[in-house]
């Protein structure tokens, strides 16, 4: 089968890039930028943000993003992007949901696209995928786009100013990366990037794993003390390009599936999605029935960075299998990527496993 690999043209990591916005976006060619600005981002960054552009001669509309990542959000800023003078280029500004409107923006208007990620929270802004969700919070869809965004750049001293809890959010949408690329590779499955797994995907999985194991307690130490250390920015690079190259060419597979599940239940709408990710995962390994020593290392390492490692940490209950098998028999629906895995899952595998980590869960505690 064919093997594809998707990734930004250009990924840029540092210190101090939100001041080098406006080169960046000239080097684009822009002569006016449409900005989908986190409102948080805004009121701390958005003087240096315009002084950047003006520095450069390019003229900005700054929007502040508000609500969901809905289709009705995307459409109206599409409209409102087209209607702006010059706005030749789209630049999104903040965190998972503000950077996928942009990239959903940026497809359906046709421009290019610059996304400047605050916190590492996700591995979305390297895709070429939106997720889009119902105005109430719900998953909708997953939008392929036509191409990866134009340019990411990662600004560590920002990102590691975001809260901790961000950072170890964005940890366990990581940690799912190996084990779901190690899944799709083992069943031959189309990845989101159309083609089948490659070493390179596979090897950028592997080293998305081993550099949380190595550097994920330090980073989020020195992200409590808000310092863009080593650590940090090898952290920030594992979430975002490692993880976002990893799933998108690698290939995602049950935890994710079991993620989507979760999303119907309002007990656990207020978690993060890298919350739920990393609890799936450890699903995904029961699923497997991975090696001993691995499910440890996943669950301890989840314990170590405050992901949740039991249903009752997600909000959930054990003994409310009726609402767990909502999410179960979500999982396996034909357009979740439950698919992907190298033998055929049922919803009762999949209560079954999440009870299982659920276990292994309260005995590491």
């Amino acid at each position: 089968m064919t093997q594809i690999i998707g990734a930004p043209f250009k990924y840029i990591q540092g210190s101090g890039e939100v001041s080098r916005l406006g080169l960046y976006c000239s080097q684009l060619g822009a002569k006016g930028v449409y900005a989908v600005v986190d409102p948080f981002v805004r009121s701390l960054y958005g003087e240096e943000i315009t002084r950047s552009f003006e520095q450069h001669s390019v003229a900005l509309v700054q929007e502040e993003f508000r609500g969901e990542c809905s289709i009705e959000q995307v459409e109206r800023i599409v409209s409102a992007a087209q209607a702006a003078v010059n706005s030749n280029v789209i630049v999104g500004i903040g965190g998972g949901k503000t950077l996928d409107t942009a990239k959903a923006v940026s497809h359906f208007a046709g421009l290019p696209v610059v996304l400047v990620p605050t916190v590492a929270s996700t591995d979305a802004p390297c895709s070429a995928l939106s997720v889009l969700y119902t105005e109430d919070g719900q998953l909708d869809c997953y939008l392929p786009l036509r191409r990866n965004p134009d340019m990411v750049i990662a600004d560590v001293d920002i990102i590691a100013k975001a809260p901790p809890r961000l950072l170890a959010a964005g940890m366990g949408d990581a940690l799912s990366t190996y084990y779901e690329a190690r899944a799709c590779r083992s069943a031959g499955a189309v990845t989101q990037a159309g083609g089948s797994s490659s070493i390179a995907a596979f090897a950028l999985a592997r080293a998305c794993h081993d550099t949380l194991i190595a550097y994920g307690a330090e980073a989020l130490r020195d992200c409590r003390e808000g310092i863009g250390s080593e650590a940090v920015g090898r952290i920030v690079e594992a979430n975002i390009y490692l993880s976002g190259i990893g799933f998108e060419s690698g290939g995602l597979a049950a935890a994710h599936a079991i993620h989507n599940g979760l999303t119907l239940l309002e007990e656990c709408r207020h978690m993060l999605h890298g919350e739920k990710v990393a609890f799936a995962t450890l699903a995904q390994l029961m699923l497997e029935q991975a090696p001993a020593e691995e499910i440890a290392e996943a669950t301890a390492f989840c314990r170590m960075a405050g992901l949740p490692v039991t249903l009752g940490e997600l909000g959930l209950s054990a003994a409310k299998t009726d609402r767990l098998m909502i999410a179960a028999e979500a999982s396996c629906a034909a357009d979740n990527p439950m698919g992907n895995m190298p033998f055929a899952v049922s919803p009762q595998q999949v209560l079954d496993a999440m009870l299982a980590a659920d276990r292994q869960g309260q005995q590491a505690s």
